[in-house]
């Protein structure tokens, strides 16, 4: 059983939906990530999702893009962020997947990269540029790890299609819950319910929503249907403001806004949540 199996199990057998925080790695340097990494694991993310940059990201918004230009500048590496992983290793709590281009990861050598990633304690992938044809290699080096492939499912996905990306996948299904590019957004398309419904009737893996999710009453709704939330710009946002404020008021406002979240979900599963809207 891999670590994000065991978290989903954990979290079905208290009827709870796992709370998914994105920040990206190295922004605005390592030093920040490692710490915000730890904070949000002790208020409540059950898995965190961190970004490694990339010059040419997919499916980003403008708040995840400039994030991956900030860190890049600052002259990040993949090395120097599977080090800071290594030395949290053990200390999180919460198992780390990482949101990777397919670019870096052939770059890098599949074989290497994954046993690199795997001895730094990464749990995961999600690779949004990786098609489900080619996804064979990667998943076979993930299965052999005992680490997760993470699929992408949207709302134009073709059903048959579906289908092969959720067989192929592991860990959990990535439902995205908009059409276009990460971001805030006041509102989530009614179909979101319908769409993640039909999936839970197609696999048994645990299936989490992610796009446009920025608040807590959002989650709350995607909650009542989902098996986890995934929320990135909201906080991705809120980092960047480390330009103007002290590092440590940023840090305490992504704690108590995760924080906010996780006590969001909870309630989910124990009080009525108006529809998406």
């Amino acid at each position: 059983m891999s670590a994000i199996d065991q978290v989903f199990r954990n979290l079905s057998q208290a009827r709870r939906a796992a709370l998914i925080p994105f920040i990206t790695a190295g922004d605005p340097d390592l030093g920040f990530t490692e710490e915000a990494l730890l904070r949000l694991a002790s208020s409540g993310a059950d898995i965190c999702e961190l970004g490694i940059p990339y010059s040419d990201p997919i499916a980003d918004g403008a708040v995840i893009q400039a994030s991956y230009t900030r860190a890049l500048a600052s002259g990040i590496r993949v090395g120097d962020i599977l080090d800071m992983l290594s030395r949290l290793s053990g200390k999180l709590g919460s198992p780390v997947v990482l949101m990777v281009s397919y670019a870096i990861v052939l770059r890098r050598g599949l074989g290497p990269f994954v046993r690199q990633c795997s001895a730094a304690g990464v749990a995961g992938f999600i690779v949004p540029d990786l098609p489900v044809e080619e996804a064979g290699p990667l998943a076979d080096l993930c299965n052999r790890e005992g680490l997760s492939l993470i699929q992408l499912v949207t709302p134009t996905t073709p059903r048959p299609r579906a289908l092969k990306i959720v067989q192929s996948s592991s860990g959990f299904v990535y439902y995205v819950s908009v059409t276009g590019i990460t971001g805030e957004r006041d509102h989530l398309p009614a179909a979101v319910t319908e769409n993640v419904m039909w999936l839970k009737t197609q696999t048994k893996l645990p299936v989490c929503v992610g796009f446009g999710i920025s608040r807590a009453d959002q989650a709350q709704a995607i909650g009542r249907v989902a098996d986890g939330v995934i929320i990135g710009s909201a906080l991705v946002r809120r980092i960047a403001e480390v330009d103007t404020r002290p590092r440590a008021e940023v840090l305490r406002e992504i704690e108590a806004f995760v924080s906010q979240l996780r006590k969001a979900l909870d309630e989910a599963t124990t009080h009525p949540c108006p529809p998406l809207k």
